[in-house]
């Protein structure tokens, strides 16, 4: 039924542009996008750089910085959400930090750092920090008590209690944070690449708007959707291996 609407809204969509009713340049139809996607999977747009090059620029960028923020924003707030007199002391730090659009720190970072590699990482790997810092920190102090309380009644105190009862409870929604932090990092990326480079996603929806090609435009918006799609499916598939027990904790919460 899906597929039917969908395919019907495309030819409604095509039907509207030969009737003149939708302006090609505005609203282009599906068969000029897929004639663009041809386009830049043989020729490239810009004439070189295909859109498979475009992709696997943008998915290195956003793996750099998003891995660089999972890699430190696990431990701080594991730290964090452990004592809760230093979480409400850096509880307002951390709001007003993640508050801040992160796209509106590009002009100072480019300063900073230039307008090379390295300023599109750190956008990218600011805007997920504070995301998966704020779940790790929340999957920690909103562990079940009932389940702390069963470890304490089996012996478990200390770092005993943390690794067995504390961390396992709190990994499920720390990997809903990795997702939401995908996602900030795929919307960051967009911005970031519309200055001082041509190759990536970002970079090829800012020369389609120069050149007006509308069509080129939307086929970056889709595959950007692709990708963005299929990761956080892939983070949620192997979530769903690795924490078997994880649905079992959402039930119990039910």
């Amino acid at each position: 039924m899906s597929a039917a609407v969908i395919i019907g809204a495309i030819g409604l969509w095509e039907l509207g542009v030969k009737t003149g009713y939708l302006k090609a340049y505005q609203f282009p139809p599906a068969s000029k996008i897929a004639e663009g996607f041809v386009e830049i999977a043989t020729t490239g747009f810009p004439t070189g750089i295909t859109i498979w090059s475009h992709v696997l620029t943008t998915v290195t960028r956003i793996l750099q910085g998003y891995l660089a923020a999972i890699a430190l924003a696990v431990p701080v707030g594991l730290v964090i959400g452990a004592f809760p007199l230093l979480n409400k002391a850096l509880e307002p730090l951390i709001v007003f930090c993640r508050s801040i659009a992160t796209l509106s720190l590009l002009p100072l970072v480019i300063v900073w750092f230039g307008a090379g590699e390295l300023t599109k990482v750190i956008l990218i790997a600011y805007g997920c920090f504070w995301v998966m810092l704020s779940n790790v920190i929340a999957a920690v102090v909103y562990v079940d008590p009932v389940l702390i309380r069963a470890g304490r009644s089996f012996g478990l105190k200390g770092v005993a209690l943390y690794r067995e009862i504390v961390l396992p409870a709190a990994l499920p929604r720390m990997f809903a944070g990795a997702r939401m932090a995908l996602g900030v990092g795929f919307m960051v990326i967009v911005g970031a690449e519309m200055i001082g480079t041509i190759e990536g996603l970002g970079a090829l929806i800012m020369e389609a708007r120069t050149f007006y090609r509308s069509e080129i435009t939307i086929i970056g918006m889709l595959v950007i959707g692709v990708l963005g799609f299929v990761i956080s499916t892939g983070l949620a598939a192997l979530e769903r291996m690795l924490l078997p027990w994880g649905s079992t904790l959402e039930g119990a919460r039910t």
